[in-house]
């Protein structure tokens, strides 16, 4: 009889036998006598103990045939038994010795079953779980986060106080090691930002509680480019950017140059190279929503933009030109961040040259410094683009992000908005608390 039949047939074999016979040289009368009032010595359906003892003859025969520190003089399980027979059938060590192991695959057969059961169990649960997990080059990070805000505008009907929320998921996948897809989705309950308009908070979603797709792209090498290609992508996604300040009022947002440096888009494509020393250049172009008015159509709202930087570890600089359907814009930002302070001076400016109407320019300046264990910011800038001969207008923020751990943070900021063609300010204040994961 074959292995895998005496396995299937062991459990049976063995209740007929030990209801007909017990060989009288299998049985130890002394051990009888020393384990008399033991409970694992006798089962009423089988007879047969659940441990095996120095002098049984299966325990004698599995000490000389494997050698294992199991059989040291004490007693073992008949599973552990078992599992030592199991590894000494797979090894091919008792192929010599056929006649014991087919004798004690007779007498362990039904613990050799209940093992062979649980590993299929066992290989199964694994199984299921792979079949549902990530691919191994697939990683997910994310983050969240609470704000409790309020303003007093010049509109009273914008004062508000204001709890949101906004939830990130960032999925990246590799297929050769030096490409990613990436897929960012994204939701969130903010409408006005603790603020009316652009005068508010450059912080959350507007996505009114639904789960959006806020980002999808594949970044891929091509020579000694890096090409990036995507929906909901910005067309600026792998240039060169210097711009390091951490501001709170959006309009002060990508050091006042969001129309070149940060040219955002829809459909768009990406691409940059560095060219030694420091040196890096790219360029881009974005289409419109990719709807009835098509791509890079005379109806269609496109975007066109190419920039190049230059970064040491204590100052870069960045310089941008895009051009729009509406516009045209030059930027220019930069970062200075001196040896000997633990401090990061971050500015940009921005000339626009619309098709029609008067040229506006835009700048932010801001300074980020260490405070205990946290950065302060201050920031000013204008208020979004100024147009020639238009009344100036100003942001101000200042906020301190604390480390609560490595994946907390807490953030309290205030801000000033001055408004145009009124003498009353916006002014905010509150704090967000930001979770990653």
């Amino acid at each position: 009889m074959k292995l895998f039949q005496k396995l299937i047939a062991a459990p049976a074999l063995i209740s007929l036998a030990s209801g007909f016979a017990i060989n009288a040289a299998e049985i130890n009368s002394t051990d009888l006598s020393d384990y008399s009032n033991s409970n694992n010595l006798v089962s009423l359906d089988n007879f047969k103990s659940d441990t095996l003892f120095p002098g049984d003859w299966a325990y004698d025969s599995l000490k000389d045939l494997t050698n294992s520190p199991k059989f040291n003089g004490k007693s073992v399980s008949r599973l552990e038994a078992a599992a030592e027979l199991n590894n000494l059938i797979a090894g091919g060590e008792g192929l010599m010795n056929g006649a014991a192991i087919n004798r004690l695959s007779d007498e362990l057969g039904s613990e050799l079953a209940i093992m062979k059961g649980r590993v299929d169990g066992l290989e199964a649960r694994v199984n299921t779980i792979e079949a549902g997990s990530f691919s191994d080059t697939t990683t997910m990070s994310g983050s969240a986060g609470f704000l409790i805000g309020a303003t007093d505008s010049a509109t009273e009907s914008n004062d508000t106080v204001q709890f949101e929320y906004i939830v990130e998921v960032d999925l990246n996948t590799s297929f050769t090691g030096e490409d990613k897809l990436n897929i960012e989705i994204e939701t969130g309950n903010g409408l006005t930002n603790v603020g009316a308009d652009e005068t508010g908070l450059d912080w959350g979603s507007s996505n009114a509680d639904e789960l959006k797709i806020d980002d999808i792209n594949y970044t891929f090498p091509l020579g000694s480019w890096e090409v990036a290609v995507g929906d909901s992508m910005d067309a600026s996604k792998t240039w060169p950017n210097a711009c390091s300040m951490n501001n709170m009022v959006d309009n002060l947002g990508d050091c006042g140059a969001s129309n070149s440096v940060d040219l955002s888009g829809d459909v768009s494509f990406s691409a940059s190279s560095g060219f030694g020393d420091g040196w890096e250049i790219g360029f881009g172009a974005s289409g419109g929503d990719g709807g009835s008015n098509g791509l890079f159509t005379k109806e269609s709202t496109d975007a066109y933009g190419l920039a190049i930087g230059y970064e040491t570890d204590t100052y870069g600089f960045t310089a941008a030109y895009s051009d729009k359907d509406t516009a045209s814009y030059y930027g220019l930002v930069a970062y200075y961040s001196p040896e000997e302070l633990p401090t990061t001076f971050s500015g940009g400016f921005e000339a626009g040259t619309p098709d029609s109407g008067s040229d506006t320019t835009q700048w932010a300046f801001g300074i980020s410094t260490e405070l205990g264990e946290g950065t302060l910011s201050a920031n000013i800038g204008t208020n979004g683009k100024i147009a020639e001969n238009a009344e100036e207008i100003y942001a101000y923020d200042l906020s301190y992000e604390y480390p609560i751990n490595d994946s907390m943070s807490i953030t309290p900021f205030v801000y000033i908005s001055e408004t145009t063609g009124t003498t009353v300010d916006t002014t905010g204040a509150g704090a967000f608390v930001s979770f990653s994961f």
